[in-house]
């Protein structure tokens, strides 16, 4: 099959930069997407005003398309099932499944030998109580799902009491996590192509300021072995998934370099933003290619970098960072800046490190 036109749910600044990233190879896109004027329908070629889930939008989306891909992990799954009867659709709805709910989403990475924290499923106070008790009294306490960014967690210290906290964060299901004495956190992106070649960047090091990423460091502070395991990881997660497209997958560093995965993100992701300035071929331009059946890209870093997000009025910034040398600025198209809110992202190439 000839694929000219690619479908994209979700209007937000991934969609945006997969879409830019595909008008460079030709190709069209549709954007789905309630808001009007979002980022991604800015500067797509046209988009369906719609939710996510709506049966005559999906099949609109189907009608102008050719292959359908999304930007953001919580698109619901029966629409990409929906999707999936009369169009590609990658990655695969399977994918979605596990990352939408963090207590299976950890079970399929164990089940796949990738060692994860410790966890607890949470559906009633005295779960969380009993959780408490056999993680020592602490851990960190999540919504299964929907959470991003540092939302719905509740972090619990030694004697701290556990008191209303299945409540304090809706009565849902929630996740109990073990503490993970780490050293850093990394991220790896890695694309998987329709003939089932796996290809990834190298792991970058990444430091977060209230739950949200405020910086990717090219290069991580690990060994050869640790990026070895990151990328080893990454292709049992791909090849188990049957994945087509990229992925992102984040882990904790411990003292001796070992990892323990962290969370999965079945998308572009920003913590690889970093390979549209230091890398030929972008996280955004590997994942068309891959949802494209066309040849990855090479993932090789010609420059050393680091990424800083841009997060409410450091929007204001913008005029300093472009008065810089080497330094790539990339806004989003939004034009109100709210706290905790990803208005652009700037990368600074720095020479190669001896």
């Amino acid at each position: 099959m000839t694929i000219r036109t690619i479908g994209i749910i979700g209007g937000g600044q991934l969609g945006r930069m997969l879409a830019m990233s595909a008008a460079r190879l030709n190709f069209r896109t549709v954007i789905l997407e309630p808001q009007v004027d979002s980022p991604a329908a800015q500067v797509a070629n046209q988009q369906i005003p719609a939710a996510y889930d709506d049966p005559a939008a999906l099949a609109e989306l189907a009608r102008l398309c050719d292959v359908v891909t999304y930007e953001f992990e919580n698109v619901p799954v029966a629409a990409a099932e929906r999707l999936a009867a009369s169009r590609p659709v990658y990655p695969p709805a399977k994918a979605l499944e596990v990352a939408q709910d963090r207590v299976t989403e950890k079970r399929f990475l164990n089940a796949s030998g990738i060692e994860t924290a410790r966890f607890h499923a949470v559906d009633s106070q005295a779960d969380l109580e009993a959780a408490l008790v056999d993680f020592g009294g602490e851990g960190v306490l999540k919504t299964r799902r929907l959470g991003y960014d540092g939302k719905g967690q509740k972090v619990y210290r030694k004697g701290e009491a556990a008191d209303g906290g299945y409540e304090a964060l809706g009565a849902v299901p929630l996740i109990l996590e073990s503490f993970v004495p780490f050293v850093r956190e990394i991220s790896i992106i890695a694309a998987r192509g329709t003939d089932g070649e796996v290809r990834c960047y190298d792991p970058t090091e990444n430091v977060h300021r209230n739950g949200i990423l405020h910086t990717s460091t090219q290069p991580a502070a690990i060994t050869p072995e640790t990026t070895k395991a990151a990328r080893e990881a990454a292709t049992k997660l791909l090849d188990g998934l049957a994945y087509v497209g990229v992925v992102g997958m984040e882990f904790f560093v411990l003292e001796d370099g070992s990892l323990i995965a962290n969370e999965i993100a079945p998308r572009v992701h920003n913590s690889g933003h970093w390979t549209e300035a230091a890398c030929i071929v972008s996280q955004f331009e590997q994942h068309i290619r891959a949802v494209a059946s066309l040849p990855l890209g090479d993932t090789v870093r010609h420059s050393d970098c680091v990424m800083t997000n841009l997060i409410g009025d450091d929007i204001d910034s913008v005029p300093a960072w472009l008065s810089k040398p080497n330094v790539l600025v990339h806004l989003y198209g939004k034009t109100e800046a709210r706290p905790g809110r990803k208005m652009g992202h700037v990368t600074e190439i720095l020479p190669f490190r001896d």
